[in-house]
């Protein structure tokens, strides 16, 4: 079995590609030819199945037998901004782009009179295929702060520190970040699904 991922941002491949090793992972410009997708839906898991879906139906008959689309949304809740940016943290500075969107969260955080705030990351994995559609949820609480630290990850992840941990996302190793977060989190009881997909 094939799993074609429903995203060409090339953080999110190689952290998927990290976590489903035991698959053979195709990137979505790997196979097909890329296409805006709209995301509409009201939650996480609506818009990880839209995107599934449009990638599954996208691809041909022959393969629709080999793949299985998967898809990720995910993003962060934060407290003091009544759960903001949530479904919208991609785009939440009105562009896709990472680093307006960590400014535009600090400052409205900052406008409250915050520094740091209780916070979230959700993630919902979806894979569609011929046998059907599945999908699984994960979350990591901690909290974001108002200044960044660390280099590495993507998205907010220079914000937010884990519970339990005094240093951000960005700051710890690609391994440390795996083991605990919303995406590994949804991603193993993605593996279970695939697994028995696999034998049937």
């Amino acid at each position: 079995m094939k799993i074609i991922l429903a995203t060409s941002n090339k953080h999110k491949v190689l952290e998927l590609k990290e976590i489903l090793k035991d698959f053979e992972i195709y990137a979505f410009d790997e196979v097909l030819m890329p296409f805006e997708i709209e995301e509409n839906g009201k939650t996480f898991k609506e818009n990880a199945l839209i995107k599934a879906r449009a990638v599954f139906n996208a691809l041909d008959e022959k393969q629709k037998k080999d793949f299985i689309a998967l898809s990720d949304d995910s993003g962060i809740c934060v407290d003091v901004l009544e759960g903001n940016p949530g479904i919208y943290s991609a785009r939440f500075s009105g562009k896709s782009d990472d680093k307006n969107n960590r400014d535009k969260l600090v400052n409205e955080m900052v406008k409250k009179g915050f520094k740091q705030s209780k916070a979230h990351y959700v993630a919902a994995i979806a894979m569609v295929g011929l046998m059907g559609e599945f999908s699984t949820h994960g979350s990591m609480h901690g909290k974001v702060i108002d200044t960044e630290k660390g280099e590495n990850g993507f998205g907010y992840d220079s914000l937010f520190i884990p519970k339990g941990f005094d240093k951000t996302l960005a700051q710890l190793s690609v391994d440390e970040k795996n083991n605990i977060s919303h995406r590994f989190k949804a991603l193993e009881l993605a593996k279970i699904i695939l697994k028995i997909l696999n034998k049937g």
